[in-house]
């Protein structure tokens, strides 16, 4: 595993991919333990910051990864593994669950918690307040371990609608408690660009951690809502995605597309310098390990992203490069 610690420069963008984790939740998808250790290489290689690999002690194939990463170490990225907060009934050193967590030998880990009134109150069935004490204690137990502790605030968007001082109080919350990020979540996808803008400039108000952005594509805008996010708040640090924009229902948001726009249109740093060239192959090759089919028309890394049909348009292209096409194909 990786003990390396980058310095946050002005322009660095940290990309956390979860194509292990929340892309293997698609209905098409089943990774084996083999087909996520070769993932986990080739996004080393290409320089992701952080792999979240899975959710230890909930399944056997996830605890066999973590026991075989304990013995690997990687050049650029950092392993994460993934979890809840406490339950509502019981402490944070006594919840069974976090204090496994604290073995695993992960460089990170990411938990979530409920940012929505409506899924404290109707899912896990507790109080707001207890909601609040679930948060904090479950972060600064998991500091205690752990160099960098990400806090990822589930339906955050949706729960803010509902209630905005209690969303804000949930993050407060985990921005005392020590989280190193705190990742605000789009949970059921359905967030559009406008809306996403207008509550990140609120939250900027109040919290001045280091954010992050977890889109889902339910909506069609998790790109989209990426993008805007990061382009326009400058303590959005973080993004969460997917290769391919693998995932639950309608896919996570791409990190293909994301990366690529970031670094080629808005001068953001994602990748080390000279390794966004590699995005396609990456792309593709988890894809076949996914054992999905590529997206022909996939912006940037499909196959037909920079072809041309149309005679007028192939002309012109002949003519000048740029005619109709964004980027130059490199």
């Amino acid at each position: 595993m990786n003990n390396n610690m980058d310095n946050r420069s002005l322009n660095k963008i940290y990309v956390f991919d979860t194509t292990l984790r929340d892309g293997a939740q698609s209905a098409s998808i089943s990774f084996s333990v083999r087909d996520k250790l070769q993932i986990i290489d080739r996004l080393d290689d290409i320089g992701i910051d952080y792999i979240e690999v899975g959710f230890p002690a909930s399944n056997p194939k996830d605890d066999e990864l973590f026991k075989l990463l304990k013995k690997k170490k990687y050049k650029y990225s950092k392993i994460v593994s993934f979890g809840r907060t406490k339950y509502k009934n019981t402490t944070a050193q006594k919840d069974e669950y976090l204090r496994s967590l604290m073995d695993i030998g992960a460089d990170a880990v990411c938990i979530f918690g409920k940012a929505s009134p409506l899924h404290v109150e109707k899912v896990i069935e507790t109080t707001l307040d207890n909601n609040l004490e679930m948060i904090f204690d479950s972060i600064k137990y998991l500091k205690e371990s752990y160099p960098e502790v990400i806090y990822d605030a589930e339906h955050f968007f949706d729960g803010y609608k509902l209630n905005p001082d209690y969303a804000i109080k949930t993050l407060n919350c985990a921005q005392d408690a020590g989280a190193d990020f705190i990742v605000l979540c789009d949970t059921n996808g359905g967030c559009l660009p406008g809306e996403v803008l207008k509550i990140l400039k609120k939250v900027s108000e109040f919290i001045k951690a280091s954010l992050g952005v977890h889109f889902h594509n339910d909506s069609g805008c998790a790109v989209a809502n990426s993008i805007i996010s990061v382009e326009n708040i400058s303590n959005v640090k973080m993004v969460q995605g997917t290769i391919n924009g693998y995932g639950e229902r309608c896919g996570n948001a791409d990190l293909c597309q994301i990366i690529s726009n970031l670094e080629v249109k808005l001068g953001k740093q994602c990748l080390p310098e000279g390794n966004l060239k590699h995005i396609t192959n990456l792309s593709r090759f988890v894809s076949e390990v996914a054992n999905q089919a590529p997206i022909s028309s996939q912006p940037f890394v499909g196959r037909n992203a920079f072809s041309h049909k149309a005679g007028m348009h192939v002309h012109a292209v002949s003519k000048i490069p740029g005619a109709f096409e964004h980027i130059e194909p490199g």
